[in-house]
C-alpha cells in the first residue's frame, strides 16, 4: 500500500514555508525545533525529494517544496471544515469562531451587537480581526478566519454570502453650508463639493462615489482619510464635506462636533452589509444563525442620525 505524507508533516512543512525560520515554525506549531526537522525530514524521504534548501543561517524552499506546501493549505482546510462539520452537527453554536471585519462597519457594528450575541449564544467564542475586504478575504479563503462582515457586492468566488443589513449614507458637512439649506442633498451638488474620502482599498470609497454617481471622477487625491474618525474631524476642520453610513452616525461619530448630518434626495443610497463565508465550510448552519442574530440586531430601532 502506498504511504502517504500525514497531516501532521504537512502542517510543518506550511508553517516553515512561510516562515523560513524552523524555530518560528516550531512555535507555531507548538513542537520542539527538533520534533518539526524530523518531521519534515519524515516527509522529504516519503516524497523522495529535497523540499527545504537548509543552511545554518537560512532555509529556503524549493519550487517543489512551494508547490507542495501550497496544495498542503488545501488539504489541511480540507481536514479542518470536516472536523468543523461534525462539531456544529453537535452544537451549530459553540465552540472558537474567528470573525473578520472592515474598518468602516467593525467599531460600529461590535459593541452594538456583541452584548446580544454574547447572551444569545453563550458557547460561542467570537474572535475578531479587523482589516481591509481584499486581506480578510484572503484569510477566509486560506482558512485562518471561519467568516467575514463586509460590505456587499464585492467580486468573490467560492464564497456563500446573505444580506445582514441596508447602511443609508448621509452627507456630513458644517451647519452652516449651503447643503443644508434644502434639508437633502443632490448629486448634482455633490459634484461641485469638496468631497473628502477614504484612501484607496476601502470598499466604502467606492460605494460613497457610486452613492452620488461621481464613480470614475478624481476627488480630493491630498486629503484622503484612513478612517471615518479622520474624515469627521477633516470635515470638522472645514477641508470639505463626506458620505458617511447611518451606522456610524447611529454610533455617534459626530458626538461633540458641530456637524449636520444630512439625507441624499431621491431613494436613499445605500450600502449592503453581508456576512460571507467559504462554500465549502461545514459551519454553514452556524453562519446562517450568526447572519440571522446580526439581522435581528441592526434591525432594531436605533436614533436616528441627527441634523
Amino acid at each position: 500500500m502506498l504511504a502517504l505524507p500525514t497531516l501532521r508533516q504537512l502542517r510543518y512543512l506550511v508553517a516553515v514555508v512561510e516562515r523560513c525560520h524552523f524555530g518560528q515554525a516550531a512555535e507555531a506549531c507548538h513542537v520542539s525545533q527538533s520534533t518539526l526537522s524530523a518531521g519534515i525530514q519524515e516527509l522529504e524521504d516519503l516524497l523522495g525529494a529535497p523540499l527545504l534548501e537548509r543552511t545554518r543561517r537560512s532555509v529556503v524552499p524549493t519550487p517543489l517544496g512551494r508547490e507542495i506546501a501550497a496544495r498542503a493549505e488545501v488539504l489541511l482546510k480540507g481536514a479542518e471544515d470536516l472536523v468543523d462539520l461534525a462539531a456544529a452537527a453537535r452544537d451549530p453554536v459553540s465552540g472558537p469562531l474567528r470573525l473578520g471585519v472592515i474598518p468602516t462597519i467593525g467599531p460600529f457594528l461590535v459593541p452594538r451587537a456583541m452584548p446580544g450575541l454574547r447572551a444569545q449564544f453563550p458557547k460561542l467564542k467570537l474572535y475578531l480581526r479587523e482589516d481591509q475586504t481584499a486581506r480578510l478575504l484572503a484569510q477566509l479563503q486560506a482558512g485562518t478566519l471561519d467568516a467575514v462582515v463586509l460590505a456587499l457586492p464585492y467580486p468573490s468566488e467560492d464564497l456563500e454570502t446573505v444580506e445582514i443589513a441596508r447602511d443609508r449614507f448621509f452627507v456630513v458637512c458644517p451647519p452652516g453650508h449651503r447643503l443644508c439649506r434644502a434639508g437633502a442633498a443632490r448629486a448634482a451638488d455633490m459634484a461641485l463639493e469638496d468631497l473628502l474620502l477614504l484612501e484607496d482599498g476601502h470598499c466604502l470609497r467606492d460605494h460613497a462615489l457610486a452613492a452620488c454617481a461621481l464613480e470614475g471622477r478624481k476627488r480630493n487625491a491630498g486629503f484622503q482619510g484612513t478612517s471615518l474618525h479622520t474624515l469627521v474631524q477633516m470635515v470638522a476642520n472645514g477641508l470639505g464635506v463626506t458620505l458617511l453610513p447611518e451606522m456610524a452616525l447611529e454610533a455617534g461619530i459626530l458626538r461633540g462636533l458641530d456637524l449636520s448630518a444630512l439625507p441624499l434626495e431621491g431613494e436613499a443610497p445605500y450600502r449592503r452589509i453581508g456576512l460571507a463565508w467559504r462554500r465549502s465550510s461545514g459551519r454553514k448552519e452556524t453562519f446562517r444563525r450568526l447572519a440571522a442574530a446580526l439581522q435581528a440586531e441592526l434591525a432594531r430601532d436605533t436614533p436616528a442620525a441627527a441634523a
